[in-house]
């Protein structure tokens, strides 16, 4: 796993669907839903992903995000396709940095202004 500043690098998918395609409200969406958690729980060397760090969903928003530790946005694209997130939702992959790395970035940028 590349580090970048120390830190692993991280990626936020944000997923958002319909109410129509909601799998709260949806048998083929909701079959779709139940095989996608089982595939992310599964080992994901092959789209270069290290770790889930969360999957988090808003079900009256019809939004997920999921934290991921991976290599790139590309293996990230290619599992949202291959395990069927992209089949009924818009997705956004983005990368994620801790706090302290915009901290030292500004920090850095004040230093080499003065």
């Amino acid at each position: 796993m590349e580090v970048v500043n120390g830190m692993a690098k991280l990626f936020g998918v944000f997923a958002t669907h319909s109410p129509e395609s909601c799998p709260m409200n949806k048998e083929l969406s909701r079959d779709i839903f139940l095989d996608i958690d089982k595939k992310l729980k599964a080992p994901l060397d092959k789209y270069r992903v290290n770790k889930v760090l969360g999957f988090y969903m808003s079900v009256l928003e019809h939004q997920w995000i999921i934290v991921l530790e991976a290599e790139n946005a590309h293996d990230i694209e290619t599992l949202c396709i291959e395990s069927g997130i992209s089949s009924y939702n818009t997705v956004k992959i983005v990368p994620l940095n801790d706090i302290s790395v915009a901290v030292q970035r500004m920090e850095a940028a004040k230093t080499s202004s003065k």
